[in-house]
């Protein structure tokens, strides 16, 4: 197998959702490598995470059939710098090394683009092409590279992070939690569509036309130590309201959150939809006369809330 040219592996397939994206591109360069200057070896790797050595055509990388070739072979890249290359499982049985002068990754997404490829030929000493795995990796994950950004003073868009982990830690319910495939933007995209999140509108039930009362749990928090600390049950009674005794339109809640977290889309609401309650309002009364007042404004806590959640801030 191995000849005086330079040896050129090509990596192709991969698990993530772009495995089919990348058994096209990889054609590109099977079909145009000057095969006079260079010995060109094409593993690829399946979605179940399988690598294997294949002498397959670019049209059979593309169409999926490669992984049915009966010349295929078990392969893996030795981390084992004295090594320096690939390993072959042959179907003999027998165990053949592969000098490896170079590696072109062409791989989409997750296991291919975010450094984990990338580490493995770091280990492995052979060179490759591409970023790294600290620029791979930073610019796989978009939530990290704007964080980077933001801290570097570099200008670039308003950005919020919403993270496959906060999906699963907050369900969505209406059992579309069990239909979602977390591996997929897609699926995800789909799941939030359904409850009204869209990349340019959000829709609300209802007319917006309900009013509700927010406070910041900084001020439960302080109402809850001022009490303790400078009355007593008589004073307080058999229960008071801890409120800020002010409500707003719904309709205008929504709008303040997106002015707060930047979002350039639009508000629609579902008037088919109910309202819900009309009014949710306590009285502020009592806890006014034991001379308790709340610190922190609606507009301040949901910011300082966002900012906390998502370690950006929009002003």
């Amino acid at each position: 197998m191995q000849s005086e040219k330079m040896c050129v592996v090509l990596l192709f397939g991969g698990m993530s959702s772009e495995h089919e994206v990348s058994r096209v591109s990889v054609g590109n360069f099977v079909n145009n490598i000057d095969r006079e200057k260079y010995e060109v070896l094409t593993v690829g790797i399946t979605k179940e995470g399988r690598w294997l050595y294949t002498e397959a055509t670019a049209a059979q990388m593309a169409d999926g059939s490669w992984e049915e070739l009966a010349g295929n072979m078990a392969c893996v890249i030795s981390p084992d710098r004295a090594d320096h290359g690939m390993i072959l499982f042959t179907p003999e049985g027998h165990v053949e090394k592969v000098h490896v002068d170079v590696v072109i990754p062409v791989l989409h997404g997750l296991w291919g683009e975010d450094g984990t490829v990338q580490g493995l030929l770091e280990l492995a000493g052979i060179p490759y092409v591409g970023c790294g795995v600290l620029g791979s990796a930073v610019c796989m994950d978009k939530a990290v590279a704007n964080a980077l950004m933001d801290a570097a003073g570099v200008p670039h868009c308003k950005w919020v992070a919403a993270i496959r982990a906060d999906l699963r830690r907050y369900p969505l319910g209406w059992g579309l939690d069990e239909q979602v495939d977390f591996s997929s933007e897609a699926s995800l995209e789909h799941a939030l569509n359904a409850v009204g999140a869209y990349r340019d509108h959000v829709v609300m039930w209802g007319d917006g036309s309900a009013r509700r009362e927010l406070m910041c749990s900084d001020d439960l928090a302080d109402a809850c130590v001022y009490l303790m600390e400078n009355r007593n049950a008589a004073d307080i009674g058999e229960f008071v309201n801890i409120t800020d005794g002010t409500d707003i339109l719904l309709s205008d809640l929504f709008e303040l959150v997106r002015d707060i977290v930047g979002f350039a889309g639009h508000i629609e609401y579902d008037a088919a939809k109910p309202n819900g309650t009309p009014r949710k309002l306590m009285d502020a009364t009592k806890i006014r006369g034991l001379g308790w007042v709340p610190k922190v404004g609606l507009k301040e806590g949901i910011r300082d809330c966002y900012g906390h959640t998502f370690g950006t801030m929009t002003q």
